[in-house]
């Protein structure tokens, strides 16, 4: 990849990179640091990765080092189990389906969460999401169905949201 290869990948990529990121921790800083991160290891590894494969690099990267960052903040917090997120239901009444939806989102445990946001919101095929979260497509399609039954429990019908 030369350094026009490079400068381009960042002006086309940074903005997903960082959306796919923040929808993922919700810490602006903490999603900056780790797109630069990212574009950090793309720089220092800029000829072994071709320019067609750069997009798939760099999500993956940015998923790997995301992982990292949580596992990280996890043991500094010294937080314990992860909760048992069946019993959750959602019981307010909203007249925002996107504030509920992002609600929900946030209750996903991160596997599921970062494949469902890289196929419904990224676009990604199933074979792309498996290679940038290491995962083989049968897991990545049970992740996003177990994902996606979880929103549609935690909805619940779509008159007590509207």
């Amino acid at each position: 990849m030369t350094t026009e290869e490079y400068n381009i990948s960042v002006d086309k990529f940074a903005d997903n990179l960082y959306r796919f990121v923040l929808k993922n921790i919700k810490s602006e800083d903490k999603a900056q640091d780790i797109v630069q991160d990212t574009f950090e290891k793309l720089w220092i590894k800029k000829e072994n990765v071709s320019y067609g494969k750069v997009k798939s690099y760099l999500f993956t990267t940015a998923y790997h080092t995301m992982i990292d960052n949580i596992r990280k903040d996890k043991r500094i917090e010294g937080t314990g189990e992860m909760e048992e997120y069946k019993n959750y239901s959602h019981s307010k009444q909203y007249s925002d389906l996107k504030e509920v939806l992002n609600e929900a989102v946030n209750k996903l445990p991160e596997v599921q969460k970062s494949v469902l946001l890289l196929r419904d919101y990224e676009g990604y095929s199933y074979e792309e999401i498996g290679q940038i979260c290491g995962l083989n497509e049968s897991q990545v399609k049970v992740y996003i169905y177990r994902a996606r039954t979880f929103l549609k429990n935690y909805i619940g019908s779509l008159e007590t949201v509207i």
